[in-house]
């Protein structure tokens, strides 16, 4: 990369990106300094259309069909799941949450698109020589916004790594990180962007932020909460990152936080108390919403009482319409 040329940015991702990427990637791009280049999705996701995720206003034999299946694999985590989806056919739209299918992205449209089947182990995804090598020619940085935990050659394919972030200050909350802040009971979180190495959330912090939970009442608050920042934060990231001068830092491992596997959401504790809380959350809030919606309606009706005054339709039309 000369100097006063834009960055090129690879991106890491799933077969599609949620409305918070996609409002990072925009504003990256926006004063073109950073220019996505090459787009890696994984071809192992879902081929579902995305976008059908984001307008579903009932329950189907499908969608029967998958719980059970999660169920199985999730356990009682399944149910902290669930409520999210009733949640949503409710009327809890989760805009920043919103899938859009990769290939079909307008931010993306210049780049190149190539689907990858990585390697897998465990948890950690490999990526194909190949497609390490076209990275390597094409990129100065890469975002990481999908497959998962990822190790090998494409740690230090370009000059600046791959950065990804962690939704928790990984001081204090490594591998999950909203659900036990949730958990605990927070009333802060923070969010961190990493320069990968193949540790578990123990990378170099490009930067990182703390975000207030006031008025959080349940868990997917909190994530909105935290990933709304996230999209802010990408543009200074890469800025930083690409200056010759910054110098990120390196967290001791006996500093990093508790490591929060997930196989620990599916104990019946730990499912159980998130549950409890976010139907709390959703029950206070629809208090509050019913009291706020009364209060506004009390004056006016208070105030034509004691007027003796009450209000006449202003024309035989008027008085149509409201019978």
């Amino acid at each position: 990369m000369s100097t006063g040329d834009p960055v090129s940015v690879g991106l890491l991702s799933e077969s599609f990106l949620y409305e918070w990427q996609r409002r990072a990637i925009e504003r990256l791009q926006r004063d073109g300094r950073a220019n996505v280049e090459l787009v890696v999705s994984n071809a192992n996701s879902s081929d579902a259309v995305a976008e059908s995720w984001n307008s579903k206003r009932l329950i189907g034999l499908e969608d029967v069909s998958q719980f059970v299946q999660l169920l199985r694999r999730e356990g009682p985590w399944a149910l902290v799941l669930a409520e999210r989806t009733i949640g949503r056919i409710l009327g809890d739209e989760q805009p920043l949450w919103h899938r859009h299918t990769v290939d079909d992205l307008h931010c993306l449209e210049e780049a190149t698109h190539v689907r990858c089947e990585p390697r897998t182990d465990g948890p950690w995804y490999e990526f194909p020589d190949e497609v390490v090598d076209r990275i390597a020619k094409r990129c100065d940085v890469v975002v990481l916004f999908g497959f998962g935990l990822i190790r090998g050659d494409i740690l230090t394919a370009t000059d600046h790594g791959v950065l990804s972030f962690h939704p928790a200050d990984i001081r204090r909350y490594r591998g999950m990180g909203v659900p036990p802040i949730f958990y605990d009971g927070r009333d802060s979180a923070g969010t961190t962007l990493q320069r990968l190495n193949e540790s578990v959330d123990g990378g170099e912090v490009v930067l990182s932020r703390d975000v207030s939970l006031h008025g959080c009442e349940t868990m997917w608050d909190v994530f909105d909460r935290v990933v709304a920042v996230q999209s802010e934060l990408l543009t200074e990231g890469i800025d930083r990152v690409t200056d010759p001068a910054f110098e990120p830092t390196t967290v001791p491992d006996d500093e990093l936080g508790t490591f929060y596997p997930r196989s620990e959401r599916r104990t019946i504790d730990f499912a159980g108390r998130v549950l409890l809380k976010n139907i709390a959350g959703r029950l206070r809030r629809r208090r509050r919403s019913h009291r706020e919606t009364t209060e506004h309606l009390i004056p006016s009706e208070t105030a034509s009482a004691e007027s003796g005054v009450t209000e006449e339709p202003e024309s035989e039309t008027d008085a149509i319409a409201d019978d």
